[in-house]
């Protein structure tokens, strides 16, 4: 399938390793070209270097971070015509899982909100002139289901992304007689660098529950959060969504959350 994305700019935070280095290679694959967002690159990222690729070094929490990376897309491709806004987890200095409420304190929470929600808003703030101009821009957030589905882990992290959930629909009711749609991705539990980095989360639980971290990703974890299929999600499952929403065939969805969690999220 031609997703018609051919020639068009594409701005991905994260874009370094798991998720967004997945959209990013996809995204390539289809012809559009890509500004790469992380604070540093990998030997992955650098893989995929070519004439359509730019990686931009930033740190997305930075406030004065956005306007550079606009700017860089502007100057090297042209304008915007997508975002996909994927930056997201576990700042610096916070470790997830997190036990419960108690487990965090304001300056915890406020490191939280920055990294997956104020970062998200003052990105789409200065884009949207940019993709406003072009007249069928498209944004894609990257979500969680735990947005829907709270549990009494990970709680500031649910709440941030709960409010990227919220802030997305009202942004597609606000621009999209302006031709420009919004939508958001929610995963379940993707196998990234999230849960396989020494000290991420498969260790984490690992420790908690007297296992082992490969029994932990390989069983553990899917289970825990309910997911049908048995296994991690994968990031190329998650970027196959993020690429059919920033497309223009899907032209009249817009407001949408997309659940790619195998089963995790149980009501509607």
């Amino acid at each position: 399938m031609d997703l018609k994305l051919s020639g068009r700019v594409a701005i991905v935070t994260g874009a370094s390793k798991g998720i967004g280095l997945a959209v990013t290679r996809s995204l390539l694959q289809e012809g559009a070209r890509v500004v790469a967002v992380s604070r540093k690159s990998t030997p992955e990222l650098d893989e995929l270097a070519g004439p359509d690729l730019l990686h931009f070094p930033a740190d997305v929490v930075d406030p004065a971070a956005p306007a550079q990376i606009v700017s860089a897309a502007v100057e090297h491709f042209g304008g915007v015509d997508i975002l996909v806004n994927n930056a997201g987890g576990p700042p610096p200095g916070v470790s997830m899982p997190r036990t419960g409420f108690a487990a965090g304190n304001d300056e915890e929470w406020h490191s939280i909100f920055e990294f997956n929600l104020f970062a998200v808003v003052r990105l789409v703030r200065e884009a949207l002139p940019k993709l406003l101009e072009r007249g069928n821009g498209s944004i894609v957030n990257i979500s969680t289901g735990m947005a829907r589905q709270p549990a009494a882990a990970n709680i500031e992290y649910g709440a941030s992304k709960a409010a990227l959930t919220n802030l997305s629909k009202a942004l597609s009711e606000e621009f999209g007689a302006q031709g420009l749609r919004v939508n958001t991705v929610s995963p379940g539990a993707v196998r990234t660098n999230w849960w396989t980095d020494e000290g991420g989360a498969a260790d984490v639980i690992a420790a908690m529950a007297g296992a082992d971290r490969d029994t932990v990703m390989d069983t553990m974890a899917p289970q825990m959060m309910g997911q049908l299929h048995g296994r991690l999600i994968t990031p190329q499952e998650i970027a196959d969504a993020v690429l059919l929403l920033a497309s223009p065939i899907s032209a009249s969805t817009t407001g949408a959350d997309w659940a790619v969690d195998a089963g995790f999220v149980k009501g509607a």
